[in-house]
């Protein structure tokens, strides 16, 4: 979670102390939000930090697709197997599949 009394700073307040940020980062894993003339200009933040939240919104965006497939299946919104992997086939010049 952002901290804002601790974790709003200048651009060039970073520049000028970046060890002692990325330390701050580590320590909290909270993200820096860095201004430019007093306005939210950049968001820095640590790799682990960084990799949690792409793996958050990956599952999220696995959840999501789920519920629109069993949505599709509730509304009878489906193609039977062998009706798929004959348009597939044919689709993409494939020959039929001996069995």
């Amino acid at each position: 979670m952002l901290n804002i009394s601790t974790d709003i700073h200048s651009l060039s307040d970073f520049k000028r102390n970046t060890s002692n940020f990325v330390e701050q980062m580590r320590g909290s894993g909270h993200p820096l939000v860095l201004t430019i003339n007093g306005k939210a200009a950049i968001v820095v933040q640590d790799a682990a930090a960084y990799q949690e939240l792409r793996d958050r919104v990956d599952e999220l965006e696995s959840l999501a697709g789920i519920k629109r497939g069993l949505k599709d299946v509730a509304a009878g919104k489906v193609t039977p197997l062998k009706q798929f992997e004959k348009e597939f086939r044919s689709k993409h010049g494939l020959s039929s599949r001996s069995r």
